[in-house]
């Protein structure tokens, strides 16, 4: 009755339509439910990549936000009437260009692999025969003097300086011989129960920090180190005893009583910070962080200027002092150090993220410079602070080199940009990362552009073009006194961070070149090691006979790191300390 009905209403032709709809409705039916199943059993292999965020975004601009962050920077007031501050900004062209670099920042590709693999590979050897050299010439010794082929110590006894340094290097690259071979010498041969001088920042860097990083990635179960770094920290720490709490220079490991300061450098009492607060982590020793949290109270309500602060600080009287300014020698980790105190609790201090915006706007009024011919971006100095004028400087220091990877590292918050949603990056994090790029382009220049293919200590850049026949058309001027090269790691630091930031391979392939210069030029043939060198503009060079305990603890570990995975060492669960020692990430609770 139904059926006849129904043919009664529609017709011949209107179920002929009808029964063309159902079939259409089953064979969606069936590819949605194959689909599904398909997707359910494949997803893995299937699934396309979520689309980039970013790909819409190409002329993005964030031109408000922008305007408001200058208008906040250029209404503080300066400090000095009489001084012209360069006012760095972020041009367009720069801006639309860092959209071109998240755009792209996808998936390292992989087959590059092999190349890194083997270049990787070729770190690992230079490390070897660093260590090999040491081992057989000054083993157990502080320093190390490949020429000479000799060692000698710190303190009478020594501290196990270098191998302390060096030991978390060795382990990271899975040279577990070496490794054993350093950790037994220094939990079975040394001790800091002795007489002698040593330097609070240095010892806390490279040895405390060693320790530090060596149990950790030993797998914090080796207590051994524990008690030596312990013992080493309870040493140390008395001499934050001062009625600031401002510490001295220097550390004496057997005594008692209240250790005097009169002025410290503002660099080294601000980088204690990250080892002394993860020894109280693991001992739970509170007296370890209360001490280092004191010098950072001290620190931050002590007068700047416009976030920026001279390079000595009086421990009488705990505000800084002194007539320069600068992001090198006795400024840099200060800086440093307020970035990754924030991140090493899983940015939950905020005061020190705070301070840390605060400098580097400061940085930005007054520090940076572009060159007239070259457009290298770099960071100069103040110096005359007293006289009330200062003036710029056009210098920088390879110390600074640190700066560009640090910036990046606050952009991102260690995430590669891969990561990082269009929502997540506000204007002042893009300007970092620009100027970023830019300062690290001009550390690489520092190398490149001299004969050696190595970078001088410091370099000078000109503020004016060169007249035509000066034989220097170049920006960068090198003065006699600051040609040496010692193999430091400021510039293979950024390099990695940008590397792991960015995903640009020039990053990685900057760093290449370098290592094969410091291999051409700075290795001994003869199985002594690596050198330091007298003159970047020389060719051969003259040689310095000895090998810093930064250059395997700091600077081979970078290289490794940069022709490396990027899960070794992830940037969004470690924080290196300023001797390249990782150390976890961690609550307070």
């Amino acid at each position: 009755m139904f059926s006849l009905s129904l043919r009664r209403l529609l017709g011949t032709r209107n179920k002929r339509i009808l029964l063309f709809l159902l079939l259409l409705a089953s064979l969606a039916f069936i590819y949605h439910s194959h689909s599904r199943n398909n997707s359910e059993t494949f997803e893995n292999e299937t699934a396309a990549p979520p689309p980039n965020p970013w790909l819409k975004f190409a002329d993005h601009l964030p031109t408000e936000e922008y305007d408001a962050l200058l208008t906040a920077r250029a209404s503080r007031p300066s400090p000095w009437t009489s001084l012209t501050m360069p006012n760095w900004q972020a041009t367009e062209a720069q801006q639309l260009s860092l959209n071109r670099i998240i755009r792209n920042a996808l998936q390292h590709p992989e087959a590059t692999q092999e190349i890194w693999q083997a270049r990787q590979d070729r770190v690992v050897d230079a490390t070897k025969y660093a260590w090999d050299a040491y081992r057989r010439n000054a083993f157990g010794c502080d320093e190390y003097h490949p020429i000479s082929r000799t060692g000698t110590n710190n303190t009478r006894q020594g501290v196990g300086y270098f191998v302390a340094d060096v030991l978390d290097t060795l382990l990271l690259m899975g040279l577990v011989k070496e490794y054993n071979e350093g950790r037994n010498f220094l939990v079975h041969h040394v001790s800091y129960d002795q007489p002698g001088v040593v330097s609070l920042f240095e010892t806390t860097i490279r040895v405390l920090g060693g320790l530090l990083a060596a149990f950790h990635w030993s797998g914090e179960s080796d207590h051994g180190l524990l008690d030596l770094a312990t013992d080493l920290g309870l040493r140390l720490a008395k001499s934050m005893n001062t009625s600031t709490g401002i510490p001295p220079e220097t550390a004496i490991l057997r005594s008692d009583g209240m250790p005097y300061a009169s002025l410290s450098s503002t660099a080294e009492v601000a980088t204690l910070q990250l080892e002394f607060r993860y020894l109280s982590k693991l001992t739970h020793h509170t007296e370890f962080r209360t001490a280092v949290d004191r010098i950072m109270d001290v620190l931050l309500q002590a007068s700047k200027y416009d976030g920026l602060v001279p390079i000595y600080v009086n421990a009488q009287t705990g505000q800084f002092a002194g007539d320069d300014i600068r992001l090198g020698s006795r400024g840099d980790s200060y800086y440093e150090y307020l970035l990754k105190q924030w991140m090493q609790t899983g940015q939950t201090e905020p005061r020190y993220r705070e301070e840390y915006d605060r400098a580097m706007d400061g940085v930005k009024k007054f520090l940076v410079e572009v060159t007239p011919m070259q457009n290298l971006t770099y960071i100069g100095e103040l110096t005359g602070l007293l006289s009330g004028a200062p003036a710029f400087k056009p210098k920088m220091d390879h110390l600074v080199c640190f700066l560009g990877g640090n910036l990046a590292l606050g952009a991102t918050k260690g995430k590669p940009l891969s990561q990082v949603s269009p929502l997540d990056i506000s204007a002042r994090d893009r300007e970092d990362l620009i100027l970023a790029r830019e300062l690290t382009e001009t550390c690489v220049r520092m190398y490149l552009d001299m004969p050696l293919g190595l970078s001088p200590e410091i370099a000078h850049f000109r503020q004016s073009p060169a007249s035509p026949d000066d034989p220097n058309q170049g920006d960068i001027l090198v003065h006699q006194a600051d040609r040496h090269n010692i193999l430091r790691p400021e510039t293979i630091e950024s390099l990695l961070l940008l590397w792991r930031i960015t995903g640009e391979e020039k990053w990685r392939e900057y760093g290449w070149v370098i290592f094969e210069n410091f291999e051409k030029w700075a290795k001994m043939d003869n199985g002594g090691g690596f050198t330091g060198l007298r003159d970047v503009t020389e060719v051969p060079p003259k040689r310095e006979d000895k090998m810093e305990t930064f250059f395997l603890a700091e600077t081979l570990k970078y290289f490794y790191l940069l022709f490396g995975s990027d899960e070794k060492v992830p940037l969004t669960k470690y924080v290196f300390n300023t001797e390249a020692h990782p150390l976890p990430m961690f609550s307070w609770e």
